[in-house]
């Protein structure tokens, strides 16, 4: 039986609510922006393309199972999800390329976040900053965008991944990769919890995207990243 330790869970929640926060909050907005641009409002009439944390948190997935979770299995094993920004496909200009840029830019956005708490961490070494605090701030910016991002491309419909795989085939593959779409979340459940989803797709490609944005700031993540792919 996992042990529960409060100092623990606190200490790890004040490191990681703001990046986690920020990170859920740009990754919804920017699927809204996306859409509003392509033409469809849905998202902008629901006030959800905002900056506003709380019109995107969902209390079930973004609170409750996250911390039940992390207390059960003593912060071994971790999932959640944000509210999902509704679009209405149809009312893209062009739906099926236009879906394509919808579900890209949430993880696009993803991408860039982690890639600006990167060059917060260097910069911090670079200035000589001994403020442990924020240096683990950033870290978690950085381990929560690369997640984020790894796991929402995943080409799997309902995940972002699983648009832009529909939006990329020719009609009738697509049709039938959107037909999954009922069943996807108890997919993405049984992927999670066979340990599948994370030993085949999520460290894989985190440790590629570690070595990535390493080679970026100069292999400097090195020396806070031990080994560097968690």
């Amino acid at each position: 039986m996992p042990t529960f330790d409060l100092a623990s869970v606190i200490q790890t929640f004040s490191v990681y609510a703001f990046p986690v926060l920020l990170a859920i909050t740009l990754h919804e907005a920017a699927h809204g922006y996306a859409a509003r641009h392509f033409g469809d409002h849905t998202a902008e009439q629901a006030g959800r393309i905002t900056l506003n944390p709380l019109a995107h948190i969902d209390l079930v997935g973004t609170i409750l199972i996250p911390i039940g979770l992390y207390v059960l299995t003593a912060g071994s094993f971790l999932f959640g999800y944000a509210k999902p920004v509704p679009v209405n496909f149809s009312a893209l200009r062009r739906p099926k390329r236009d879906m394509i840029w919808v579900a890209l830019a949430g993880p696009g956005s993803n991408v860039f976040q982690a890639l600006g708490w990167a060059v917060l961490l260097v910069l911090l070494y670079g200035l000589g900053s001994q403020e442990a605090f924020l240096q683990e701030v950033a870290k978690a910016g950085i381990l929560v965008n690369v997640i984020m991002t790894i796991f929402n491309l995943l080409p799997l419909p309902p995940v972002d991944g699983g648009r832009i795989l529909v939006g990329l085939l020719p009609w009738r593959a697509a049709v039938a990769v959107s037909r999954i779409e009922p069943y996807g979340f108890f997919i993405l459940l049984a992927l999670l919890f066979t340990g599948l989803l994370s030993d085949y797709w999520m460290r894989p490609l985190m440790g590629l995207s570690f070595e990535l944005i390493n080679e970026l700031m100069g292999g400097l993540l090195t020396l806070f990243f031990r080994p560097l792919a968690p």
